[in-house]
């Protein structure tokens, strides 16, 4: 199974001005450390706890361009709700494509158990602690693979709190990866 790269994050994720932006690269030891994990998902889904209050700021900056003239085409509301949903979308994807490198790291270190699990048959010691490292490997690919149920759940509500102040967007046509976004959690959402 070829490895796939670490995701780069950064502070553009976490969506709040930083004076000292950083790079935060993902390595195996993040995706098996579940508690630092979790911390990194937790700073990744600010922009969604806050999607209210970037809303209020991101139309009240739109509409200071507006009156300083520097603004773009169209509607200052159409306008504030395409950039908050450009950056939700970049959001998502970064944290989705977290999750899913931990997943397979998670998964190709208990393959290699696995396969290292043969190689010790007939040390009743080695196998025994194989088995518990396999345990201990199940138990954070299950934790991991939880936090995609919490993605489609956080997706769920900041779309709901997007919708309720931005009624008449939706994303162009021309976006794919937008559409296949809206498109997603459209689809959670029916019964």
């Amino acid at each position: 199974m070829p490895s796939k790269q670490p995701p780069t994050l950064g502070s553009l994720a976490v969506q709040v001005p930083s004076s000292s932006p950083h790079l935060v690269h993902v390595s195996p030891s993040t995706c098996h450390n579940l508690s630092m994990f979790k911390d990194l998902l937790k700073e990744y889904r600010r922009l969604d706890d806050t999607i209210t209050m970037r809303l209020n700021r991101t139309n009240a900056q739109f509409r200071d361009r507006d009156r300083a003239g520097t603004s773009g085409k169209g509607n200052i509301q159409d306008q504030a709700c395409a950039y908050v949903w450009k950056e939700l979308v970049e959001n998502w994807k970064r944290r989705t494509e977290m999750i899913n490198y931990c997943v397979d790291i998670v998964d190709q270190s208990t393959e290699g158990k696995r396969k290292s699990m043969t190689s010790e048959q007939g040390d009743a010691r080695a196998e025994r602690k194989t088995r518990a490292a396999m345990f201990a490997d199940e138990v954070k690919r299950n934790q991991v693979r939880n936090e995609m149920a919490v993605e489609n759940i956080i997706r769920q509500r900041s779309l709901e709190a997007f919708q309720s102040r931005c009624q008449y967007f939706s994303p162009p046509l021309t976006d794919a990866e937008a559409r296949k976004w809206w498109d997603a959690v459209h689809i959670q959402e029916s019964p």
